[in-house]
């Protein structure tokens, strides 16, 4: 084995964090993916084309970037996993969000190989993913956090050490649920301004202005819900709704009552119902206007 990295998975977030990775980390890194397109775009960068079992035999430092936990499971476990290749030295570093539960086991497991195992999910844009100015929620030992954060750095701008392994995926997920609800509100604020025969861009510039202002007020908000764009390849309604399910169960684990939380979940299971399942989450606001005969 060497220094190189391995990346699996480079989709809508994956790809553009494997090409900061490439350009500033100053190491060689292999990349696979079920879609030779990605893979084909950041060879342009030097990121060579593997296999998961080519990444396991030349590469230390491994990080997934998949779509979830059911991925990062079929990723991990089973007779050809990476839980029975890991060997004496292995780093790997899960980007997905995924449950706490999930991250937990795969950190006794990795440790019981004697390899080092963090949970590092990320929020932010895809814009953000481009940029390399995610935020990054990380969970593991301190000294393995210390290894891998120059390397976070390479595609964040903001790298937090939450605490023990499972505490990056807790933050990342209630830091989602948070975003979500307050979609919610934009959401509904919007519909009834224009009800009301308020301009929308008015409402928005207002509020950010006023102690309403937000990160989701400017981007999902003011970029999405106004102009009612709602792409795909963006963080779609149905990734939102798998996020937030892991914040509904997370509450239930502690016998919080998630009751804003079970809101979104109604706009959005609504919304995929209109058919917007593809479509980036905010478009949750054509539930709030579906439900009000008012487009």
């Amino acid at each position: 084995m060497t220094d190189k990295i391995g990346f699996i998975g480079v989709g809508t977030m994956g790809e553009p964090m494997c090409r900061n990775l490439a350009r500033k980390s100053g190491r060689e890194v292999l990349a696979a993916d079920r879609d030779s397109a990605p893979l084909q775009r950041l060879a342009a960068d030097g990121v060579k084309s593997a296999s998961i079992d080519e990444i396991a035999a030349e590469c230390r430092t491994i990080m997934l970037s998949l779509p979830g936990g059911k991925e990062v499971e079929q990723v991990c476990f089973g007779p050809d996993g990476l839980v029975a290749k890991s060997t004496l030295g292995w780093t790997v570093i899960d980007l997905s969000t995924a449950p706490v539960s999930l991250a937990r086991r795969l950190y006794a497991e990795f440790e019981g190989h004697a390899s080092a195992f963090a949970d590092a999910p990320v929020a932010r844009t895809r814009q953000a993913a481009i940029d390399g100015t995610l935020s990054i929620m990380v969970g593991g030992t301190r000294e393995c956090f210390s290894r891998i954060e120059p390397l976070l750095r390479c595609m964040a701008s903001e790298v937090t050490y939450c605490g023990e392994a499972g505490s990056g995926q807790a933050v990342k997920i209630l830091n989602n649920m948070i975003l979500f609800q307050t979609g919610v509100a934009l959401a509904e604020a919007l519909a009834i301004a224009r009800g009301h025969g308020v301009d929308g861009k008015v409402l928005f510039e207002t509020l950010t202005k006023g102690s309403a202002d937000s990160f989701a007020l400017r981007n999902h908000g003011m970029k999405a819900m106004l102009p009612g764009v709602f792409p795909e390849r963006a963080f779609s309604t149905e990734y939102a709704m798998k996020d937030l399910g892991y914040a509904i169960q997370m509450a239930e684990e502690v016998g919080v009552p998630a009751l804003g939380a079970d809101v979104v979940r109604e706009l959005m299971e609504h919304a995929v119902e209109l058919g917007h399942g593809k479509e980036y989450w905010p478009v949750l606001l054509k539930s709030i206007e579906d439900a009000t005969g008012k487009k």
